[in-house]
């Protein structure tokens, strides 16, 4: 019998997949429908629609980087399998903000902790990142590709960060800030990695 740091990251990853369909599941059952056959029934929804979008891209974002990040990993460690617990878990908070966030209308409060939580998640994110790419035996290239995934997240860090802080006085500037920082992870390939 394998233990912990023998066995394969392809039941993490499985596990996270579920997780992620799960979650995107959970979003979709809470969309609300128009109360009228009418576009401008449909256009009232409008906050309903953008926090959904915004947030189905998140998660696709993150699912990718996730399922690129896992790649790297050679074993499923116990920092491995906690540190992807806890990035499971602040994704799994989204669809809460995600539905606050169209019954308020882009209210402060709730686009603020929407930032908080996108925050969450790329600290998480780190903590996978850390473990995956060799920590503690890393090759040259795993010390490059790390320290530029940990630029990039430290950056993002910041904007969500930004965003949150923002968002007390001004809620739609601070979705705009959330829309830039998820331009920054479409691919998750750093530049300047061989293979690019």
């Amino acid at each position: 019998m394998h233990g912990p740091e023998e066995s394969a990251p392809e039941r993490v990853n499985a596990f996270s997949d579920g997780v992620f369909a799960i979650v995107i599941t959970i979003m979709v059952l809470e969309l609300k429908k128009p109360e009228e056959p009418t576009f401008g029934a449909l256009f009232h929804l409008w906050p309903t629609w953008i926090s959904y979008a915004v947030s189905y891209l998140f998660i696709a974002i993150v699912w990718v980087n996730h399922h690129y990040l896992l790649k790297y990993a050679k074993g499923a460690s116990f920092r491995l399998i906690w540190g992807n617990f806890a990035h499971l878990f602040s994704v799994s908070l989204i669809p809460i903000l995600t539905v606050w966030i169209a019954e308020s209308k882009l209210a402060a409060v709730p686009v603020a902790l929407y930032a908080g939580v996108f925050m969450l998640v790329n600290v998480t994110y780190l903590v996978l990142a850390w473990e995956c790419l060799g920590v503690r035996r890393p090759t040259a290239a795993a010390v490059r590709t790390r320290k530029l995934l940990h630029i990039r997240s430290f950056f993002t860090i910041s904007l969500f960060f930004l965003a949150m802080v923002v968002s007390f006085w001004f809620p739609y500037l601070g979705l705009g800030l959330i829309c830039c920082c998820l331009g920054l992870y479409l691919r998750p390939e750093i530049p300047g990695k061989p293979g690019y």
